[in-house]
């Protein structure tokens, strides 16, 4: 799905001292299943997603998304990919607090209608809220079920791609692995993204990705040509 060719990053461009997010690699990401990406504070991990997510433009290198180099789409081009295909979740849940649970959900549907509203439903359902959560503001609701709420947001489109950026952080052990286990069964048809510090919310991974100073260092699964 993702073939990464030689992918740069770099800021600070107009000093003489660049600051290189992004060392230069290449990188084959499947169609399906769970890829953990892993590494300390500045190793490049979520670099890396914004890239993969066109929410950043990589320096040089390209991208290919399906045969799509994603670095030379329009700004337009970039944002109807995101809302059809791509999906995301990070450690702040970044619910509407003015919204119902059910709202929060179908406020990200590219389209709207019964049948959005029923998918909602069984997503916030099959994630082990009931329907006396739907109507629920965030403040209302618990740590995990915001979380949990915040992820069938990003699913409601059924995303080909979930990007989910540190999901696990702000959850106690117990959220932790029930968010991991829907992300995991959501792999099973899709590709899921995971970037985090802690490695032990990856068992059962696909693939893990580890990154150092803006490299990889290690592919434990997949393919890599480093």
């Amino acid at each position: 799905m993702f073939d990464i060719k030689n992918i740069t990053m770099i800021y600070d461009m107009e000093k003489t001292e660049k600051i290189y997010a992004l060392g230069g690699f290449n990188l084959t990401l499947p169609d399906t299943g769970l890829v953990g990406i892993i590494g300390p504070s500045g190793s490049g991990k979520s670099t890396l997603m914004y890239c993969l997510s066109t929410l950043k433009k990589p320096t040089d290198g390209e991208i290919l998304y399906n045969g799509k180099n994603l670095t030379k789409l329009k700004d337009a081009e970039r944002e109807n990919l995101r809302r059809k295909e791509f999906g995301f979740v990070f450690q702040g849940h970044f619910l509407v607090p003015y919204m119902s649970a059910l709202d929060n959900v179908t406020v990200a549907a590219a389209k709207g209608g019964k049948d959005i509203t029923q998918r909602a439903k069984e997503l916030l359902l099959s994630f082990g809220l009931g329907e006396r959560e739907f109507g629920k503001r965030p403040a209302k609701l618990s740590g995990g079920q915001r979380q949990r709420t915040a992820i069938a947001r990003a699913m409601i489109n059924s995303p080909r791609v979930l990007f989910a950026d540190e999901p696990t952080a702000a959850l106690d052990h117990e959220n932790a692995f029930a968010v991991m286990d829907i992300l995991k069964d959501y792999a099973k048809k899709n590709l899921v993204l995971i970037i985090t510090h802690d490695r032990s919310i990856l068992d059962g991974a696909d693939s893990v990705i580890e990154m150092w100073d803006g490299k990889i260092s290690a592919v434990n699964g997949g393919e890599e040509d480093l």
